[in-house]
């Protein structure tokens, strides 16, 4: 499964549940602003497996961040190796 965050507020606890229930097949995208997720919490996304954020997204808020970043490119066959896609 895919996830997605795209909005600049979530819940600390909210993610760390999110976070906690994910499994070895899923995968979370952080991307619009989502990426700033990756900012506020960088302990949330630490040494974890298929956390990826978007490049374009963080070139546009002039951001860095610790988690794997991707293209668009990339996010497109994320999307087709991770089904379905739930947008939280």
């Amino acid at each position: 499964m895919l996830y997605t965050l795209s909005k600049a507020q979530y819940d600390k606890q909210e993610l760390t549940t999110l976070l906690a229930q994910l499994q070895p097949t899923d995968a979370l995208l952080l991307w619009q602003d989502g990426v700033l997720q990756a900012v506020k919490n960088p302990q949330l996304f630490a040494n974890r497996e298929n956390v990826f954020a978007l490049t374009q997204d963080l070139q546009a808020r002039n951001l860095t961040v610790t988690v794997e970043t991707i293209s668009l490119e990339q996010a497109v066959r994320l999307t087709e190796g991770f089904y379905p896609q739930v947008s939280l």
